[in-house]
């Protein structure tokens, strides 16, 4: 068992108990872990773990117990009684049933944050119904080609089949976030809570921008990113990059073009944004040349070029070769963890980065019911304490004495003040986040220039334009800063520091400011420095090898899983950092990036171990290798999209469900005669009978009989879908600008005390007058905006981009 002084982590002296199996358990809690809480795992009894168990269950304590036998759930709950944090995954009323619901424990253990991220949530039509990633991704038109990079001739109604789970991992992302945020609440109140996080509902998150229109506009068609040259290339050694010189200017175009030799392209015309837009035959000979210049160096030269130009261009990479990149190793995106079984092994680092309470992602896993005697003697000592806090307590920080506060509903947040320089879809979900939980967020962007990504991200901020660059808008940004509690941005490495707001800058003035850095690549490493977007990040960390296949690299899935994943990383650093000042009163620097989001994303696969380990699929016992490419339907026959009369469903099932498949109704005679030896005399049987009734009729039929199945539902379906409207996972508000616009709603429920959805988006800038007001600026309004400070007319568009 690890001593006090090697647990140094923000949540230190917090117990967490893990039931979790499969993904979204297990990730949240290993975040939780890795920040300091102790966290026992739950096993079940002779369950031999997959390869991926070496990262989902490192740093934590394990017990097997067997939920059924009375002796052993006895242990469970006393372990629960004792705890300040319990997560599940099970599907709604497994828990109730075995006495270890929230109503029942809460009673035992008031104290108690209470985590739940089933499939569907318990009030949902669908909650019995297994809840596949391949069912979830039906139900959330998580399986459709990114636009621009469907092979040539693909059918558009075809769904795509990804090995990643999209919406276990969101799920994670967001019930850790809303667990600290639970725990800083209790800190006020005294109470613990009930998060919520169904796995459906988590992947509003991931739609985020994806699903927010103007409603007289309609919800806008896909379209591929192209300006500027935006592309996949191919590279003299076979191998590609992802190039991105998006913005509101043509600068990183016109910055890369410099670099390579070819200046002359801007006499022709090819970095003027404008005629680009309106000019598609100037487009394709933008294309056309990039497509000749990459091919006349290798990829890793490209990269090389473009980092020290500043332009958003990644080469493409495996998960393999990322997990053995030097800039990965070196900022701590990628560790290796000395596992019991596997020897010396590669995997992803913590999720976020602290400078005061180092995370602690380096300690290996205990194997299953290792840790059985110790966890029984603690749970006999009096208090139960936990070897760690029996030793000497003489390291930790002083803690803050408990305050119980009059106001039981005052959201976790409430009264802290966010200011918030970041851009495009990261950061700002971020902040948004951090509004939905009760801070009061201003959100700054730069006058006199297009503002680009602002409405659904910003939603519930205050909103103003000031130049940061100026000395009078330092003046209004550090006044700002001085009533702030928490501060973002998503400046590359470096650039902070030369705007004067680096954290050593900032922490100066502020020593008790939570100071949050979002990046593509992180910090620390060789790349630093570099600019990237969602695409660089998914071709650094071998999302889009995984998403092409065996053909050319594609990015994956059509909504933005690291921006917004990210996003949601962001504000679980944030709510680290706040819940350690609450305690100790003390500030700190906290990170996380594109890439380390893009790493926890496939952390199923997410171990290099000395020695490589099949896969195995989903329920089932035989290896297999990972469905990849755009072809990809599922995992084998049982497990897979299929074509019915009108349109295609998944079905989640495994080999062992082939007795119960025989006895659906209009499988009768599709099946008989098969044992389910011969995978593709299963799948021709399938595919022929679910021709013969819609996707609904089918899927009623195979949900009925317990299996899970889901017809594929587009975005424009479930936007306006009833009961998501119902719960608020969809909303509508009105725009000052454009009127009635939908957007995804709150994905995450914390049911005592539940976030709030935020005001409507303003114009970019339209709060400027009271923001200054409260800083004690408003008599120099007029006079900031003569100089260009501020800008607080003829405001920039904030949903331009439909």
């Amino acid at each position: 068992m690890s001593t006090p002084e090697q647990r140094p982590g923000a949540l230190r002296g917090i117990r967490v108990v893990d039931f979790g199996h499969h993904v979204a358990g297990p990730l949240a809690a290993v975040m939780l872990a890795d920040q300091g809480a102790d966290v026992v795992h739950v096993d079940r009894p002779g369950v031999t773990p997959p390869a991926h168990d070496a990262f989902f269950n490192r740093g934590k304590r394990r017990i097997s117990l067997d939920l059924k036998d009375a002796a052993d759930l006895s242990v469970a709950r006393d372990l629960v009684q004792r705890a300040d944090v319990l997560i599940e995954n099970f599907r709604p009323g497994v828990m109730d049933r075995l006495g270890l619901g929230w109503e029942e424990l809460r009673a035992a253990n008031p104290r108690l944050v209470y985590c739940s991220l089933p499939g569907f949530a318990a009030d949902d039509p669908r909650a019995g119904v297994p809840g596949w990633e391949g069912v979830i991704a039906a139900a959330t038109g998580n399986c459709r080609i990114r636009a621009g990079h469907a092979p040539d001739g693909w059918d558009d109604t075809r769904p795509t089949y990804t090995a990643i789970p999209v919406a276990s991992n969101f799920a994670a992302f967001c019930g850790a976030f809303a667990i600290v945020a639970s725990l800083t609440a209790r800190q006020r109140t005294g109470r613990g809570d009930r998060v919520e996080v169904p796995l459906f509902d988590a992947m509003f998150e991931a739609i985020g921008g994806s699903g927010a229109y103007p409603v007289a506009q309609g919800l806008p068609p896909e379209r591929a990113i192209s300006s500027n040259g935006s592309g996949t290339y191919r590279c003299s050694d076979g191998r590609y990059v992802q190039f991105n010189p998006i913005g509101a200017t043509p600068r990183f175009l016109a910055w890369f073009l410099d670099a390579a030799g070819v200046t002359a392209w801007v006499g022709e015309g090819l970095t003027d944004r404008a005629r680009l837009d309106r000019d598609p035959e100037l487009r394709r000979l933008l294309h056309d040349r990039l497509t000749a210049l990459f091919l006349t160096r290798p990829a890793g030269e490209w990269a090389e070029l473009a980092g020290v130009a500043g332009v958003p261009l990644a080469a493409v990479r495996t998960f393999a070769e990322w997990l053995e990149n030097d800039h990965a190793l070196a900022s701590g995106q990628v560790v290796v963890v000395d596992d019991p079984e596997l020897g010396a092994t590669a995997m992803p680092g913590s999720a976020v980065w602290l400078s005061a309470t180092p995370a602690l992602p380096g300690r290996p896993r205990h194997l299953p019911d290792a840790d059985r005697a110790e966890i029984l003697a603690e749970l006999a000592s009096p208090a139960g304490l936990s070897s760690a806090e029996l030793g000497s307590p003489a390291d930790a920080s002083p803690a803050r004495p408990l305050r119980v506060e009059a106001d039981p509903i005052a959201l976790p947040y409430a009264g802290r003040r966010v200011v918030d320089l970041t851009q495009i879809l990261a950061g700002p979900s971020a902040g948004r986040i951090l509004v939905e939980f009760g801070a009061d967020v201003v959100k700054i962007n730069s006058p006199q220039r297009r503002v680009g990504a602002h409405g659904f991200v910003n939603r519930g901020k205050r909103t103003i334009l000031v130049d940061v660059k100026s000395s009078q808008g330092q003046q209004i940004l550090w006044r700002l800063i001085d009533e702030a509690d928490v501060l973002t941005h998503n400046f590359p490495e470096r650039t902070a520091e030369r705007y004067g707001l680096g954290y050593e800058h900032v922490r100066a003035r502020r020593p008790d400011i939570v100071y949050v850095s979002v990046s593509c690549y992180g910090y620390g490493g060789p790349w630093a420095g570099r600019r990237g977007y969602e695409t660089q990040g998914q071709a650094a960390t071998g999302i889009m090898t995984r998403a092409g296949g065996d053909g050319r690299p594609a990015v994956l899935g059509p909504y933005n899983l690291l921006d917004y994943g990210t996003g949601a990383m962001a504000a679980f650093a944030a709510a680290v950092g706040i819940y350690h000042r609450e305690l100790t009163g003390a500030g700190q620097q906290v990170r996380t990036s594109l890439t380390q989001t893009g790493g926890y994303q496939q952390a199923s696969f997410a171990v290099r171990p000395a020695r490589e380990l099949p896969a195995v699929t989903p329920g089932g016992n035989v290896p297999t290798a990972e469905p990849r490419g755009p072809s990809a339907l599922g995992v084998g026959p049982w497990h897979r999209f299929y074509q019915a009369a009108d349109r295609w469903f998944f079905l989640g099932a495994a080999r062992r469900s082939l007795p119960v498949l025989r006895e659906v109704t209009g499988l009768e005679q599709a099946l008989s005669g098969l044992d389910g030896s011969d995978d593709d005399a299963v799948a021709a049987a399938l595919e022929t009978a679910f021709r013969t009734a819609t996707a609904r009729e089918w899927t009623d039929r195979l949900t009925e009989a317990g299996l899970g199945a889901h017809p594929v539902t587009t975005l424009a379906e479930l936007m306006t879908d009833p009961w998501a409207r119902s719960k608020g996972l969809t909303v509508t508000q009105i725009s000052e600008e454009v009127g009635e616009v939908v957007m995804p709603g709150i994905a995450i429920r914390v049911h005592g005390n539940p976030p709030r959805l935020g005001h409507p988006v303003r114009r970019p800038g339209a709060d400027a007058y009271e923001v200054l007001d409260r800083i004690g600026l408003a008599g120099s309004a007029e006079t900031l905006e003569q100089a260009w400070a501020v800008q607080m007319s003829a405001l920039p568009a904030g949903w331009d981009h439909f």
